[in-house]
């Protein structure tokens, strides 16, 4: 009988690398989305803000609650990171706590557990992947992530993130290179690169402009003989994004013109109180120049001190300027941080500005929905729609997966379909969501 297993992967995509880097260590467990029939559950949490521990925290309850008896339960990530002894109180059914430095040896604590030991486990290191570490990619035949270092140098004041990851830590440009390659030869033609802060990549280890390189490398790898058919780039630091990584990035013929780059804000004396980089208007304006850009941003509303008047500016920037796609999030006093020592502003104001700010954007996207429809376009159809029956799910090859929205695929005129490169028209739009028709192979 196969031992199997049951794996939640909570919060960031780079928790979701994580937790593959713990299927590939477990790959004789045969995976199962029934958790009453796992031998093995492992919650990898998230700890960021305040809701994400929460959802954290009954999640792993839920766990343990409908769990079969005798299987083992483990906790792992940034929650377990930064309340470790708090869980191992509060919660003692979790056979095993592990943090954010310990993913390649899941393996190992899961036999000692079986031998009756209780684990602890939270090095002071954070772990990361290089090329030769197994992982088994989840949700996807075709795309994948890579991850480009841990940590943040970066001293926002509402972040608690280097707190408990340290400070920046980036994994060589040849242990890169060789993941993707890697993966390349497995079949995986899409790839998005992450990190917390991805602009700074390298900067560790002595160069300024790590992305130039690792722009660079991809591109010899496709010379090479790779097929590697896209690529995109999330989370890039105002202060740490050069103009001749844009240009970089605008001349490639692998990476596409998509640009993440989280504002926060754009008033200078929220800015201040945040500890953030406020030059970045002609960043803005130069990847907004590029040929079939797309940009993507998020701003934190009700940080402490923003009064109306900078909260009347934000709304004319995000009125005004347009972006692709934009995440508004309620600020989240964060313990340890500067930010949670600061005067708080009402939930009841902050509620009603992430209300009105929403409905700013919101007429945005569904216009430059409208402006779509009828429109040809190159997308990526990983399969059937989990959240759509009789629908395939694409996406323009453009967007980063989950995040930047699903196309719904109701016709073709090829016969079959897998998961792979497709011209698409765009038909009609469905609720917030486009519906197409694949018309060739791409």
């Amino acid at each position: 009988m196969s031992k199997k297993l049951h794996l939640i992967s909570l919060g960031c995509t780079k928790n979701l690398v994580d937790s593959e880097v713990m299927l590939g260590k477990l790959a004789e467990y045969e995976h199962t989305d029934d958790i009453t029939e796992a031998d093995v559950v492992i919650v990898n949490t998230c700890g960021f803000i305040e809701a994400a521990k929460k959802e954290s925290i009954q999640t792993i309850l839920e766990a343990i609650e409908n769990k079969k008896k005798d299987s083992i339960i483990v906790a792992s990530g940034c929650l377990t990171q930064r309340y470790a002894k708090e869980l191992q109180k509060e919660i003692p059914e979790l056979d095993i706590i592990t943090g954010v430095g310990d993913y390649d040896k899941i393996d190992s604590m899961i036999e000692r557990t079986k031998r009756g030991e209780k684990i602890l486990s939270v090095s002071s290191e954070v772990f990361l992947a290089s090329g030769n570490n197994r992982r088994v990619i989840s949700g996807s035949r075709i795309h994948a992530y890579i991850k480009l270092s841990e940590g943040c140098n970066q001293k926002c004041s509402f972040c608690a993130i280097p707190s408990f990851k340290g400070k920046l830590h980036s994994r060589t440009l040849e242990s890169t290179l060789k993941e993707v390659s890697n993966l390349s030869k497995m079949g995986f033609r899409d790839f998005t690169f992450i990190s917390q802060d991805s602009s700074s990549y390298l900067r560790d280890l002595g160069i300024k402009d790590g992305l130039v390189d690792l722009i660079d490398g991809v591109e010899g790898l496709v010379q090479s003989g790779l097929e590697i058919r896209s690529c995109r780039i999330l989370y890039l630091y105002p202060s740490t994004t050069s103009k001749k990584l844009i240009q970089k990035i605008i001349d490639s013929k692998v990476f596409h013109n998509y640009f993440d780059m989280p504002l926060q804000h754009v008033s200078k004396n929220v800015l201040s109180k945040m500890a953030r980089s406020g030059d970045f208007i002609e960043l803005l304006r130069m990847m907004k120049s590029a040929k079939n850009s797309f940009l993507r941003t998020s701003f934190i509303l009700g940080h402490p001190g923003e009064s109306e008047e900078d909260f009347r500016e934000l709304c004319s920037f995000v009125d005004n300027f347009h972006f692709d796609r934009i995440n508004f999030f309620a600020f989240s006093s964060e313990e340890g941080t500067k930010s949670a020592m600061m005067e708080q502003i009402p939930q009841k104001i902050v509620n009603a500005r992430l209300k009105e700010i929403n409905k700013i954007f919101l007429k945005q996207y569904k216009d430059s929905l409208k402006s779509l429809v009828g429109e040809e376009i190159v997308a990526i159809v990983e399969g059937e729609s989990s959240e759509h029956e009789f629908f395939y799910s694409a996406r323009d090859v453009r967007y980063a997966p989950q995040v930047d929205g699903e196309i719904l695929i109701n016709d073709s005129l090829i016969k079959s379909i897998e998961a792979g490169f497709y011209k698409v028209k765009l038909t009609e739009i469905a609720g917030e969501n486009l519906i197409g028709c694949i018309i060739d192979r791409a």
